[in-house]
């Protein structure tokens, strides 16, 4: 069930889409990062946690299901990988 507003993570389905959806993060700050709540790595990384751990609030204030799995530990590889990886 939706809120009726368009998502915009519907398209990423898959590891490339991934790729291009934080792309196009990583545009975005150098267009407007002034303009972001969280303009450090520090703030980022601690809202990214933040926002893991609550996200079953996020998913129920917008009337959706939060998916009941996913690969968590591709996507804790590839936070720490981004730590080394050029």
């Amino acid at each position: 069930m939706s809120n009726g507003a368009p998502d915009p993570f519907k398209d990423v389905m898959t590891r490339e889409s991934l790729a291009v959806m934080i792309h196009g993060l990583c545009d975005d700050f150098k267009q407007r990062g002034e303009e972001w709540e969280n303009r450090t790595v520090e703030d980022y990384l601690e809202a990214l946690a933040a926002w893991i751990a609550d996200s079953p609030g996020s998913y129920r204030h917008l009337g959706e299901e939060m998916p009941p799995e996913g690969d968590w530990t591709f996507f804790a590889r590839a936070l720490s990988a981004a730590v080394v990886y050029e």
